[in-house]
């Protein structure tokens, strides 16, 4: 929905990177309603991609009893909305990841708690 101002809409982005500790980004998981939207983490750029499976995503959303059951090799990937295909060897910038871009991951044949999405 596009917005139109009546008025000069002037003024210092207040969610501008410099604002931050490091670059946001912006992750979701399809298909688990638990997470009702991404979640928004600060990550540095040269955070290596294969990282946000092992040591950051356990904390935001290991508390799902489907978490334990994802086959990462099996995870399809997307960048706002496409499918994509990142690096997990190379970093979040390496991957094309800038500050606020969303990427969010499916898990084939996982559905929510007891296949609730299904």
């Amino acid at each position: 929905m596009s917005v139109v101002a009546l008025k000069p809409y002037k003024f210092p982005a207040r969610d501008a990177r410099e604002n931050f500790p490091a670059p946001l980004l912006f992750i979701g998981w399809e298909d688990h309603l638990l997470f009702a939207a991404p979640v928004a983490l600060p990550l540095p750029s040269d955070t290596l991609f294969g990282a946000l499976s092992q040591a950051v995503l356990p904390d935001i959303f290991g508390y799902h009893p489907d978490f334990a059951k994802i086959d990462w090799s099996k995870a399809e990937w997307f960048k706002s909305g496409e499918p994509w295909s990142p690096d997990p060897a190379k970093s979040l910038a390496e991957n094309g990841l800038k500050h606020k871009d969303v990427i969010r991951f499916r898990t084939p044949g996982l559905t929510g708690v007891a296949g609730s999405f299904s």
